[in-house]
């Protein structure tokens, strides 16, 4: 399952990279397809002062969890990243283990680590990431900050397990990303 789903996910990025359907997206011009309304933001997971928001995105995949112990642990996310006001939910972004975020419009790309939680009822946590390193000079470029908020589903099986057991579980959430202020 784990495998069919991230197969499924980078197929229709690469699909949709090959038939050119990005919006008409240039490296100078990514940032801007990502903007969109911002969630309201938990006090747990604000950004500092002194970072601007400069991408908003819609995203939609699975959480992954291994049985671990006995107990469900988190293994990684898979998920595709849309521009949030796009309604065709056209791939721009792709979301993997690290945690990181890799443009497909222009190679750009953020890992980051989690700083901050805020508990969602029914839904795995809002966070609020530091970014650690970066890739290319498109819309991931420079990225200081980034949120997931507005989250839905992706909560660990409550059900038991035993040995290696792997179950995806479905979940969406709005990722912001912020650079510093100039």
């Amino acid at each position: 399952m784990k495998l069919a789903t991230r197969l499924a996910l980078t197929t229709t990025a690469v699909a949709a990279v090959a038939a050119g359907t990005f919006l008409g997206v240039t490296t100078g011009t990514a940032a801007a397809t990502g903007t969109g309304t911002v969630p309201p933001v938990p006090s747990a997971v604000k950004v500092p002062d002194g970072n601007r928001l400069t991408g908003v995105f819609a995203a939609e995949g699975v959480q992954t969890y291994t049985c671990t112990d006995g107990a469900w642990k988190l293994l990684e996310p898979a998920a595709t990243l849309s521009a949030a006001h796009d309604r065709s939910h056209r791939p721009v972004a792709l979301h993997s283990r690290g945690p990181v975020w890799v443009s497909t419009v222009d190679g750009s790309a953020v890992n980051a680590a989690s700083i901050a939680s805020s508990p969602r009822d029914g839904a795995v946590d809002e966070l609020l990431l530091r970014a650690t390193a970066t890739r290319g000079s498109g819309v991931f470029a420079d990225v200081s900050y980034i949120q997931r908020l507005g989250t839905r589903g992706g909560l660990a099986p409550s059900a038991a397990c035993s040995g290696g057991d792997q179950k995806s579980v479905p979940y969406s959430a709005t990722y912001v990303f912020y650079k510093p202020s100039a």
